[in-house]
Order: structure tokens, then sequence, then C-alpha cells
């Protein structure tokens, strides 16, 4: 992963729309079935909408009816940072981008094989590239 990518509060708020600074800096989500991703379908790669990194290949992209965009795998072993996550009254393993710190979702371990997991993310914390704009790093 390349070198973290460190910004002010401000600096977040003015390169990024409100709803997605309310998701990648202030651990929000969107409601169910609304994001732009949850159907697309496209070849290419869904990178951090706050500091471009690549996180998951539309490849690894399933259909998990949660109503978010769900991959069973990340493009790497390093684009994703974890922490426990106890908010609202339950247990969950938050995801984020291991380079800026971006709030992505949640990590479940009822995904499809090989991995069994199913990274449930926003799709307001993504930015989609097409494989004909060019492939990940």
């Amino acid at each position: 992963m390349p070198d973290s990518v460190k910004k002010s509060d401000e600096e977040w708020r003015r390169e990024l729309t409100p709803e997605q600074y309310r998701i990648t800096r202030e651990k929000g989500t969107e409601p169910p079935f609304s994001g732009e991703y949850i159907d697309l379908k496209d070849d290419g790669v869904y990178h951090c909408v706050c500091c471009g990194a690549p996180l998951f290949r539309s490849s690894e992209k399933y259909d998990s009816s949660s109503g978010w965009p769900s991959f069973w795998e990340p493009v790497s072993d390093d684009a994703i940072a974890t922490a426990l996550d106890r908010s609202l009254g339950l247990t969950r393993t938050e995801i984020m981008c291991a380079r800026c710190g971006a709030h992505l979702g949640h990590v479940f371990e009822d995904g499809p094989r090989p991995t069994g997991l199913r990274y449930c993310t926003n799709s307001g914390s993504l930015d989609f590239v097409h494989d004909e704009e060019g492939e990940e790093e």
C-alpha cells in the first residue's frame, strides 16, 4: 500500500460531498438498497473515494441481498484495515481504507467461498473505475 494519506477535517470537508464525508469520516451508513453501486455489474475496480486507493475488484463482488455492495475479498491483504466496532449495541468488525482510514462499512463471516467473508461496503465510500479507464496499481 502506498504511503498513508492524512488530511485535516477541513480538507476532507472541502474535497468530499456532504454524504461522502458523513460516511467516510463520521462512520455513517447509507440506507439499504440506496447506494449508487448496489446493482452495478460492470468490470472494473472500486477505489477509496477519499484517497483513490484500489480496494475491491468487480470480479469479487456478489449479490448478498444485504442492501449494500458486497465483496468476498479485497484487492490485496494490505488494502483494508479493520477495527472492533461496538456501536449501536452490536459487536462488528469495521473495515477502513488502509491508506487514509476512511470508513467503508463492515466485514461479516457469512460470505461465499472461498473466503467466507462479506465485505459490506457503502457506495458513498467508493469510486468505481471501469476496466477500460485503467487498471489498479
